[in-house]
């Protein structure tokens, strides 16, 4: 009986055994992966898979082979020297690569790993292990391999942060275009480069995009280390993990900057010539309509004049009209004349001692007439007692200028009243009416006086008050009296103003009426060869603070050459550069800069731009635009972007140390 109960509790542990061995080799057919022994010399003694073996030849054609029967030639000699040294150690299989070649001529990659066999007395009997198919994976790590090289050397930047925007990984080209070092990008947030450009709206609708999984497309202004501005073209993703939730973002970004500059700078020029051909066009067609309309009456009345049955009064009256459309003729040359001279820098001043209010007193009796005509009233007001009314400034300027006021005056207002005269904003005396009577003084303020053409006609909508100073612009075309001008006074009277050292502006209400300011230095002391537009350096020169230390932004060679000259006797340091990152840069640099000479047109950051950086940290450098193109809406965008003043191109000298005089006189 203890025979039997020994036999049948073998019998039951060889049963465990086998099942066992049976569950094993179920595990291993459903993994894949491929069982083997081999004896001391690495020969198979044993496969067991799931049907194929790992080579696609069949059990029986493997058993009694080696691996490096099947490994390719170079894999079998380094793993064959492997092998040796690990049987004879007797160590563990561990991980080991190793690429063969299939039944077929197909490669494949398995990982091994075994342990030795040893015998009761510790002799090694062979290895017993698995091989995982891992070409797949191999194949994969290739790729990714390939594809890291690619990010590492790819001439756009790269940059994967976590799910706070942190940044984790940036690719080599990120740190050659931002300036940023590795360790001082690592940890930090994409807010290192963010600009002022762009509202904080922007960025809140760049981050809610990619929360909610979507991709984000757009173009950045950005900011590098050393303060120069790029554009980048940009696309955001979110990445996932394997239960669908973002863990980290990847952001590819193209530098666009040559782009972006060319493409405004041809919708820039674009512009400017579809402007210029509309005023071309304006100018042209009103030019025409200005000029045939005084030559018809020249012409007509004069062939009138020919008919010999004409009266002496009839007469009269023909002559008085070609003699009217004669002076109008001349206006119209006369403006063009005036406003060709203006724009190319070659209208002078001619300042003199001169009694405004005698001037005030001609103009009156000159328009007196022609006002009463229309069944108005005309009056004037004067500021200043005879002895205290005499004044250094251009005469025929001061009259030209109150000529296109009041004219402009008569021609849009059909009732009413005009006036027109000055108060003393640097004197207490009182102001005298046309009648004589003393009007209560008004407080001083600062030395000068300001004029004004007041009127009661049809007034200008409060979104003209600018246009109506500019070239060729006039209030309202749909008015018929709009097209009896060439467009030309207001611009040459703001001219005048300016040049005299003042300013010109116009308050107005559409059907109520409109009043035209400016304002002159009252200047009773000779400062005639200061103030005249043309004179030289070395007068303007005298009435500077100080030599001053000069920026020069300007891209053209032969303009900086020009302007180095034309500078050199007002400045002890004269600096040039040609692009607006310069600019900025030296003025961050060097932060007693007294004067910057801004070029509009310049490559990576135009003079607009580079202005409003150079605001950011300083306020009080003296900045003027200067530009070539010289058209409507430049000196108000200039002014607009921080500039203190603004002069076109071609550059007159004297109008230039004018300018600079203006800004740092005594």
């Amino acid at each position: 009986n203890s025979i039997d109960t020994n036999i049948a509790e073998r019998k039951l542990a060889e049963q465990a055994l086998m099942e066992s061995e049976q569950k094993l080799k179920d595990i291993i057919y459903c993994i894949g992966d491929w069982v083997w022994e081999t004896d001391e010399n690495g020969i198979y003694t044993s496969i067991e898979n799931n049907g194929i073996n790992k080579y696609g030849y069949l059990n029986e054609e493997i058993i009694g082979k080696t691996p490096f029967d099947f490994m390719m030639p170079e894999e079998a000699d380094k793993i064959g020297v492997l092998f040796l040294e690990i049987a004879a150690s007797k160590q563990n299989i561990k991980d080991l690569e190793n690429w063969n070649i299939q039944k077929d001529g197909q490669s494949i990659c398995l990982l091994t790993n075994g342990i030795p066999i040893l015998d009761e007395d510790g002799n090694l009997k062979g290895y017993r292990g698995v091989d995982k198919d891992i070409t797949e994976r191999k194949k994969l790590e290739e790729s990714l391999k390939v594809l890291s090289v690619a990010i590492e050397n790819t001439k756009a930047s790269v940059v994967i942060t976590d799910i706070n925007g942190t940044i984790e990984y940036a690719n080599p080209f990120f740190s050659q275009l931002t300036g940023y070092s590795q360790s001082e990008y690592i940890g930090n947030n994409p807010r290192i480069l963010k600009s002022d450009l762009h509202p904080e709206e922007f960025y809140t609708n760049l981050w809610n995009t990619i929360l909610s999984g979507r991709t984000w497309e757009g173009e950045l202004y950005n900011i590098k280390k050393n303060g120069e501005g790029y554009w980048e073209k940009a696309i955001i993703s979110p990445i996932r993990n394997l239960k669908n939730d973002i863990t980290h973002f990847v952001a590819i970004k193209t530098d666009i900057s040559e782009t972006k500059i060319l493409h405004e700078e041809l919708i820039r020029s674009k512009e400017k010539a579809e402007e210029s051909d509309l005023l071309k066009s304006a100018f042209l067609s009103n030019m025409s309509h200005e000029i045939r309309t005084p030559m018809n009456g020249i012409l007509g009345f004069a062939e009138l004049l020919k008919e010999p049955n004409l009266t002496s009064d009839q007469q009269q009256d023909y002559i008085r009209i070609i003699n009217k459309s004669g002076l109008r003729m001349l206006n119209i040359i006369n403006d063009i004349i005036d406003i060709s001279k203006i724009e190319s820098g070659q209208m002078k001043l001619d300042i003199s001692k001169s009694n405004i209010n005698e001037q005030i007193e001609y103009i009156y009796s000159f328009f007196k007439t022609e006002v009463e005509r229309k069944g108005m009233q005309l009056s004037y007001r004067i500021s200043l007692p005879a002895k205290d009314a005499a004044i250094y400034t251009d005469r025929e300027k001061l009259y030209a200028i109150f000529t296109n006021l009041v004219k402009n005056a008569i021609k849009y207002t059909d009732q009413g009243s005009i006036e027109f005269g000055y108060v003393s904003t640097g004197s207490t005396t009182g102001s005298v009416s046309a009648v004589g009577e003393l009007v209560e003084p008004v407080e001083p303020v600062e030395p000068e006086l300001e004029f004004y053409v007041k009127d009661t006609g049809i007034g200008i909508h409060s979104d003209r008050h600018k246009a109506v100073f500019e070239r060729f612009i006039q209030a309202d075309i749909s008015d018929s009296r709009a097209f009896q001008g060439a467009g030309l006074g207001l611009s040459i009277a703001k001219a005048y103003v300016e040049m005299l050292g003042g300013k010109i502006r116009v308050e107005s209400e559409s059907g109520i009426g409109s009043t035209f300011y400016f304002t002159l230095p009252y200047r009773v002391k000779s400062t005639e060869k200061n103030l005249l537009a043309n004179e030289g350096p070395a007068e303007t020169e005298k009435k500077l603070i100080r030599k001053l230390k000069v920026l020069v932004a300007e891209d053209d060679e032969a303009s900086q050459e020009l302007l180095s000259i034309s500078l050199q006797t007002i400045t002890d340091e004269l600096q040039i550069v040609s692009t607006g990152v310069d600019a900025v840069e030296a003025c961050r640099n060097h932060p007693d800069i007294d004067l910057v000479l801004m070029d509009i047109e310049m490559p990576l950051m135009d003079g607009y731009f580079a202005t409003r950086q150079i605001r950011q940290f300083n306020t009080d450098i003296i900045i003027i635009a200067q530009t070539a193109f010289g058209l409507q809406g430049d000196q108000k965008m200039a002014l607009d972007a921080g500039c203190n003043d603004y002069i076109s191109k071609p550059i007159n000298s004297s109008q230039l140390h004018s300018l600079i005089q203006k800004h740092f006189q005594e």
